[in-house]
């Protein structure tokens, strides 16, 4: 058959073609009249322009949690009896909190001897009465009479604006203090983070001492809570030239464990909680790390570090997806120890010198292993191998790298006073800052050892 004959049979599909191709640009066309002028498009501002070129559709962006989803995420340590030796490490972290209860109020001095607090560290001294009790370092009788103390303090606190508690608090007098412990009328605003993580030991009381959830729901009754929640998000309060300014609060890993807190009492925190519109990923020795796209301070690109992770394994039992960016976060220093022969074990840490306290990071700054001051500055000679970090990792994952991580650490130990902070990696001296933070993880990570999750019943 000739060409023209195969033109002349094809004649009617060609035409519907034509007329498909025709009525597409003609929609397209008539789409585009109804559309309002893009904003300054060829106008002059006085300045020399040039015509936008026309956009280009770029292709979708791949997934952020696709790499997570395509790890395998490590097991979980499952609850034995512990040994001699932990049963003695135990009791070294228990004698921080003995030496420094305050008798007046109940409260716990943030560092050893040092009277002040924050909602943060007395959330911390509420984990370490629970675990205390599980490892049976204390009776039930005094962990009650404990957690009842401190729930009477909280009730009297003078609040922030009448809203919220202030960041900081004097251990002894209650007084609004300043970070440097001194009394300021009006406060410092409130910490959205800070806030929700008492918040999220209240819920560990109540499961285990369900006698206090009356006092507990009476104490939540009494803090404006909605005013931090706003939207599904997280909102602080700061103090800028005597005016309280609301800012977001929370970067990926400290947002989802607060939000997991504030949904324990019924708040919507959805967006805290949704990681993925401000997820982006950063390898670092093989491993997806899951690093905000927000700043940190506005200034500063966010940072990972090992603490939040911790806080959600050993307290709640982690959810699927925070086993897998803790597992992630975990085998970064895992595979640093393997190249460089350096142990690591990195978090935010005080220090025993100035700035007095640094974030250790699997990556932060813009950069891996980076340490930074609260303000974004490097100060890399400051790194540690923090004690809370490899007795949190050790508990939950139990490898060969753990056991020899708590191995190292185990040399700081101060019998009758606590465990410091851990150990400085570019002299090898320890780092002898003494917290409520670093000796709460430790006995929260024994006790994880002995009975699995705080906020689940002991096994």
């Amino acid at each position: 058959m000739s060409f023209r004959q195969n033109l002349t049979r094809a004649r009617g599909h060609i035409v519907f073609l034509v007329a498909l191709v025709c009525g597409l640009i003609l929609v397209l066309q008539l789409e585009k009249l109804g559309e309002p002028p893009a904003a300054n498009a060829g106008e002059s501002d006085g300045t020399d322009t040039v015509a936008a070129a026309p956009e280009i559709a770029a292709p979708l962006p791949e997934d952020p949690m696709q790499p997570f989803e395509d790890l395998e995420p490590l097991p979980l340590r499952a609850p034995a009896p512990l040994s001699e030796t932990d049963e003695e490490y135990a009791r070294i972290a228990w004698s921080y909190f003995r030496n420094n209860t305050n008798e007046e109020t109940g409260l716990v001095n943030s560092v050893d001897n040092y009277p002040s607090t924050t909602m943060w560290e007395t959330g911390s001294y509420l984990v370490a009465v629970l675990s205390a009790e599980r490892l049976d370092l204390i009776s039930a009788e005094e962990a009650h009479n404990r957690i009842a103390r401190v729930l009477d303090s909280l009730a009297s606190l003078r609040l922030f604006d009448d809203t919220l508690p202030n960041k900081a608090y004097h251990a002894r007098t209650l007084e609004l203090v300043n970070y440097a412990n001194e009394p300021v009328e009006l406060g410092l605003g409130w910490s959205a983070l800070d806030i929700a993580r008492v918040v999220a030991t209240l819920g560990l009381v109540e499961r285990n001492h369900p006698e206090l959830s009356e006092d507990v729901e009476a104490l939540i009754d009494t803090w404006a809570l909605e005013r931090m929640v706003e939207d599904g998000e997280l909102i602080g309060m700061n103090v800028v030239e005597g005016t309280p300014r609301p800012n977001q609060e929370g970067r990926v890993g400290y947002e989802q464990y607060a939000a997991k807190g504030m949904m324990l009492f019924g708040f919507d925190t959805y967006r805290a909680y949704d990681v993925r519109p401000q997820l982006m990923v950063q390898e670092v020795l093989g491993q997806p790390i899951p690093v905000d796209t927000r700043l940190h301070r506005a200034t500063t690109p966010a940072f990972v570090v090992s603490e939040p992770y911790l806080f959600d394994g050993l307290e709640f039992g982690f959810d699927a997806r925070s086993q897998r960016f803790a597992t992630a976060i975990y085998r970064a220093q895992e595979a640093r120890h393997a190249e460089t022969g350096q142990f690591t074990a990195v978090t935010e840490s005080h220090l025993n010198e100035a700035p007095y306290f640094a974030y250790s990071t699997v990556w932060g700054g813009g950069a891996p292993w980076a340490v930074l001051t609260f303000q974004g500055e490097r100060i890399d000679s400051k790194r540690t191998v923090a004690t809370k970090a490899a007795f949190g990792w050790d508990a939950l994952f139990g490898t060969e790298y753990t056991a020899a991580l708590v191995a190292e650490i185990a040399e700081t130990a101060q019998p009758g006073k606590g465990w410091p902070e851990g150990i400085y990696e570019q002299t090898g001296e320890v780092n002898t800052s003494t917290t409520t933070n670093t000796n709460a993880v430790v006995l929260a990570a024994l006790s994880f050892k002995a009975t699995g999750p705080l906020m689940r019943d002991p096994e």
